[in-house]
């Protein structure tokens, strides 16, 4: 069981749960017509030290640096048909986000990065953060600050 009830095998690694979606395409016959966008909500499991923890919902802790993420994201846009990418790296990991965004050949959605503020999103473009971003107008308030974000 997972978090709000949801199905969650007991994988410890994402390309173990990426590789169970890939079977689970070749055997409904979609191969080739589907594709993953990934949200890993990074802000939820990074250190606040510079590293993140992705064994942070188990008891054993198993830390990452900012560059051993970026490499893991490469490698799993590089193994599987993944066209998007939603905060990758915490809200406020801005150097992560704009290392990584230097070589990402995907979308780069800023939700968390930007949360539909208008001076997040200043400094997002300033810093070229990221290259896409989620507006919701129910974070930022009103429609005239969606727009304006």
């Amino acid at each position: 069981m997972g978090d709000e009830g949801g199905f969650a095998p007991p994988i410890t690694r994402p390309e173990e749960a990426l590789d169970l979606l890939e079977k689970a395409v070749e055997v409904c016959k979609y191969v080739g017509k589907v594709k993953y966008a990934i949200d890993p909500a990074s802000s939820e499991f990074f250190c606040g030290d510079g590293t993140y923890d992705l064994g942070f919902k188990g008891k054993s802790p198993n830390h990452r640096s900012s560059q051993q993420m970026q490499k893991l994201y490469q490698d799993l846009v590089a193994r599987y048909p993944i066209p998007l990418l939603e905060d990758p790296f915490a809200e406020d990991d801005w150097t992560s986000w704009t290392e990584f965004n230097k070589t990402c050949e995907i979308e780069l959605v800023g939700d968390d990065l930007l949360v539909t503020n208008v001076n997040r999103v200043k400094m997002a473009q300033e810093k070229r953060a990221c290259n896409s971003m989620l507006l919701k107008v129910n974070q930022i308030g009103t429609v005239s600050e969606a727009i304006e974000a």
